[in-house]
């Protein structure tokens, strides 16, 4: 492990930029789950647009287990069900889009990812989502979209945020549907990612186990956050924060 580490030859900042990453990937999915795409940035500037999501993939799925331990009885099962192999769909198209891909090709899709995201996410915050929130097409598509952009670059929480925020779900709810459905999706990607794409590896790994009590340290951190944050507010807070994270990406 400690030769894996030193491999990356980074500096004190570099790994403190890491450190703080860990730490929001378990705020986010202690309920702020926008949060996690700074650290898909931060970890793709660090180790690489495609090395970094076999980097970030098992420290999600870490998280992911605390949130379903402690969201297990918050979950809106038909909403799961209906979108998941929408989803499965999502990821096997990613599968086969990205395996192949250059460096700089992945950095221009993962780019363009966030962009969409973005546009969504204004497009439906102005526009009233009860007419078409339960239509098969809209589950459809944003499960393809939530599939895919997990599976290119661990970035699907804006379409899963809109998907989950249009069924006006209670923030509970929505956290513990969120859990489970990221859980299942991680762990459903994660042969692809050692067998397929080969990005998890001994080395990859080694960087997991130094970065897993940071994200257990943030998952804390995020608990306490989120129960501050009453009922009412917390689709605004998470409409609102998942736009500002993704603009910071793309600014």
């Amino acid at each position: 492990m400690l030769e894996s580490l030193q491999s990356y030859h980074f500096t004190t900042f570099q790994w403190t930029l890491a450190l703080l990453s860990a730490m929001l990937v378990g705020i986010s999915k202690a309920g702020l789950n926008s949060v996690s795409i700074i650290t898909v940035s931060v970890l793709a500037w660090l180790f690489g647009s495609k090395v970094s999501t076999g980097i970030l993939l098992p420290m999600l799925i870490c998280a992911d287990i605390l949130a379903v331990i402690y969201y297990k009885r918050h979950v809106n099962w038909p909403v799961l069900l209906r979108v998941a192999p929408w989803i499965v769909l999502g990821i096997l198209l990613g599968v086969w889009v990205g395996k192949d891909l250059d460096e700089v090709v992945f950095k221009k899709m993962m780019a363009a990812i966030v962009f969409i995201v973005v546009i969504g996410l204004f497009w439906f915050e102005h526009r009233p989502l009860k007419d078409v929130s339960h239509a098969q097409w809209f589950s459809a598509t944003m499960g393809i979209a939530t599939g895919f952009t997990t599976m290119v670059g661990n970035q699907a929480g804006g379409f899963a945020n809109v998907y989950f925020l249009s069924l006006r779900l209670t923030k509970n709810n929505f956290i513990g549907t969120n859990a489970w459905l990221f859980l299942f999706i991680n762990i459903f990607k994660l042969p692809f990612h050692i067998f397929s794409w080969k990005t998890i590896n001994s080395q990859s790994i080694g960087i997991n186990l130094v970065l897993l009590p940071f994200i257990v340290l943030g998952f804390f951190i995020g608990l306490y956050i989120v129960k501050n944050i009453v009922d009412d507010r917390y689709r605004q807070v998470i409409l609102w924060l998942t736009a500002a994270a993704t603009l910071f990406v793309v600014l």
